[in-house]
C-alpha cells in the first residue's frame, strides 16, 4: 500500500492504516491465545540453486513432498552456479544445489561448504537450427564446436553463450578449449553472443537468433515440449557432455546462523529412495523421458561401470564425492 500524497490524502488514509494495524495486532493476539490455532513452529531452509534445476520445475515437486514430511519451509534462490555459490558464501543460503565440480571443490576448500553429496546427473546437449548450417549433427562435441566456429567466421552461424560463470558456462568454456579456442578471443567476434542470463532465457535468445547453444538436457526438454523453442538437439553423446548435480551444506563455521540440521535433512531426503525416485520419475509423464537420472545407487553399486567411471573422473573430488575432511561428524550421510 502506498501512503504518499498531499496532506488531504494522508488525513484520509490515516484511519485506514490504524484499522489495518489493529486487525493485524488482533490476529497475532488470537494466535498467541490459541484461538486461531497453534503458533507456527516450522523452521526455514534457504537453498541457493542453479537455474538449470529451477527452470525445469523439479524443485517444486521435491519441495512439496519434503515440506509435507518435515516441519521445514524451503525457499529457493535461483541463479547461475557462480552466483549461487556467492550467495552461500555471503551467508544468504543454508545450502547449495549446483553442477560445477571444480567450483564446488573450491567452495569446500575455502571453508564455506561441508557434506557434499552427488544427487543426480544428465547430459548437456548442443542445440541449434534444424537446418544445421554448421553441419554438426552427430559429431563429437569438440569437433562440433570447431565447425560452429568455422561457420560463424564465414557468417553462416551464430552461437549464444550463457556468459555468466554458471556450471553450463564452465562446461561450454571447456568444450571450446577442447576444440582449440579461447573464449576471451571469441567474445570479440560478431557471431559469438552472450546472454548473461539463466538457461531458460538463453534458450529463448538462441531461438530468437536461430543460433546454436549449449543447454542442459532437462531445461531443453521442458522448453521444447512446451513449444518455447524449436531448436533441435544435434550433439548429445560423449563423456564430455556429462552433467552432475551435487548438494552441499553451508559450513556453520563460515556462517554460524546457517541451518545445518535442516540442510542435512534435505540432503538425506534428496539421496533417499523417495527423493531419488522423484528425481528419476520427473518428466516421464509430461515429456516422455526423465529430465534427470538419480545418481546414488549408481555410485554405491557401480552398476554401469562406464557411466560410473565418467562420474568418478568428472565429479569426484580426490577420489570421492566428499573428502573426509569436509564431512561433519555424525551427519549420517556416508554410513
Amino acid at each position: 500500500m502506498c501512503l504518499t500524497g498531499n496532506n488531504g490524502e494522508s488525513r484520509t488514509r490515516k484511519p485506514i492504516l490504524i484499522a489495518i494495524l489493529l486487525v493485524a495486532a488482533l490476529g497475532l493476539t488470537l494466535h498467541w491465545a490459541g484461538i486461531l490455532g497453534p503458533s507456527p513452529s516450522r523452521e526455514t531452509l534457504v537453498v541457493s540453486t542453479t537455474t538449470s534445476l529451477y527452470d525445469t520445475g523439479l524443485l517444486d515437486v521435491l519441495e512439496d513432498r519434503f515440506e509435507a514430511e518435515y516441519a521445514v519451509d524451503l525457499y529457493f534462490i535461483s541463479a547461475g552456479t557462480g552466483l549461487a555459490i556467492q550467495q552461500a558464501q555471503r551467508g544468504d543460503a543454508d545450502m547449495i544445489l549446483v553442477h560445477a565440480p571444480s567450483v564446488e571443490f573450491a567452495f569446500l576448500q575455502e571453508g564455506y561448504g561441508v557434506d557434499r553429496k552427488i544427487i543426480a546427473y544428465n547430459f548437456f546437449t548442443i542445440v541449434g537450427p534444424a537446418e544445421d548450417p554448421a553441419g554438426i549433427e552427430g559429431l563429437p562435441p569438440a569437433q562440433a564446436m570447431e565447425k560452429i566456429a568455422e561457420a560463424g567466421k564465414r557468417g553462416a552461424a551464430t552461437w549464444v553463450s550463457r556468459g555468466d560463470r554458471s556450471g553450463t558456462h564452465l562446461k561450454e568454456i571447456a568444450l571450446w578449449e577442447a576444440a582449440g579456442f579461447r573464449v576471451e578471443e571469441l567474445r570479440g567476434e560478431d557471431w559469438y553472443l552472450e546472454s548473461g542470463a539463466g538457461m531458460g532465457k538463453t534458450l529463448l535468445l538462441a531461438e530468437e537468433k536461430n543460433s546454436y547453444t549449449l543447454a542442459d538436457m532437462g531445461t531443453y526438454l521442458k522448453y521444447s515440449a512446451e513449444g518455447h523453442v524449436s531448436l533441435k538437439m544435434l550433439v548429445t553423446q560423449g563423456r564430455e557432455l556429462l552433467n552432475v548435480y551435487s548438494a552441499i551444506a553451508v559450513n556453520p563455521e563460515a556462517n554460524p546462523h546457517t541451518n545445518l540440521e535442516g540442510a542435512i535433512a534435505f540432503i538425506k531426503f534428496l539421496t533417499s529412495p523417495e527423493g531419488q525416485g522423484i528425481i528419476g520419475d520427473y518428466g516421464v509423464d509430461a515429456y516422455g523421458r526423465p529430465l534427470f537420472h538419480p545418481a546414488v545407487e549408481l555410485i554405491e553399486t557401480g552398476s554401469d561401470p562406464v557411466l560410473y567411471g565418467w562420474i568418478e573422473e568428472f565429479a569426484f573430488l580426490n577420489g570421492t564425492e566428499c573428502p573426509p575432511e569436509y564431512r561433519t561428524p555424525n551427519s549420517g550421510l556416508y554410513d
